[in-house]
């Protein structure tokens, strides 16, 4: 559990951290008092990620690509080595894709599903021995609203997000005996350059609206920093999305309605 200090030495592993709401949670977590272990495939990009947020005396960049667990259990160990504990895991690594179903690359969509799901399941199960020793620890999944309302031309994506969904809501439950929490975090629209790195497939169409500008990665690090803080289960940020998910939910048929007037 978190100490009424803060985070004075717990030690925070976060994958994708080289960029985005991965190195914004590193800025955050750090400015709490944590040491951090950023991981990102570009072992390059986490090293200057590090160096933008400063505290180096705490701070650790490795090299990292989720989709192979001897990467996963290399970076586990070194962690270890450096600092003894994992006291927060963060699985935040992830891309996008673009295409409709039907016409959807099956590779790519595997290469998909390696990256943002079986990448955190495998970090997971990677990590619950060492949490479970020290009998303690959290697990947080960086999912996404479209996690929850299933997007069009981004199907595969929001597919990817709803497995991670059912995976970490399902593992809090079976891991509240061992001390160990697992919270999930659904951002809306975030202004980073994920959306600029989507791979696009053969048939592109936007959902959306133009007026939207999303929120800042500094914001979804807060939101999730205090989510932590207050042990819940589930973040979604903005707070706007909220009614967004419960209308969904009451009413799909007419957020579809919707969603199709603004295919574009």
């Amino acid at each position: 559990m978190p100490s009424p200090s803060g985070l004075d030495e717990k030690v925070v592993v976060i994958t994708g951290a080289s960029m985005g709401i991965g190195e914004a949670l590193a800025r955050v977590f750090a400015g709490q008092g944590a040491r951090i272990v950023l991981l990102s495939r570009d072992a390059g990009r986490a090293e200057a990620a590090r160096a933008r947020i400063g505290h180096l005396d705490r701070t650790l960049a490795l090299a990292c690509d989720v989709r192979h667990r001897e990467e996963i259990d290399r970076v586990l160990s070194l962690t270890m080595h450096h600092f003894q504990r994992v006291d927060i895991w963060i699985n935040n690594a992830g891309v996008g894709y673009r295409d409709s179903v039907v016409e959807a690359d099956l590779s790519s969509v595997r290469d998909l599903f390696e990256i943002n799901f079986f990448g955190a399941l495998t970090a997971m199960q990677a990590v619950l021995p060492v949490m479970t020793q020290q009998r303690g620890g959290a697990i947080i999944n960086i999912s996404s609203v479209a996690g929850h309302i299933p997007l069009p031309y981004h199907a595969m994506y929001s597919a990817t997000k709803f497995a991670l969904n059912a995976a970490g809501k399902a593992a809090r439950i079976e891991l509240l005996g061992r001390g160990i929490h697992v919270m999930t975090v659904c951002p809306g629209y975030v202004r980073t350059d994920f959306g600029r790195n989507v791979k696009q497939g053969r048939t592109v169409k936007n959902v959306r609206p133009s007026s939207v500008r999303g929120v800042s990665a500094e914001r979804v690090a807060r939101a999730v920093l205090e989510g932590y803080m207050k042990q819940k289960r589930e973040v979604v940020v903005p707070w706007t999305m909220h009614p967004m998910v419960k209308l969904y939910q009451l009413f799909p048929g007419l957020v579809e309605w919707g969603m199709a007037r603004m295919l574009k």
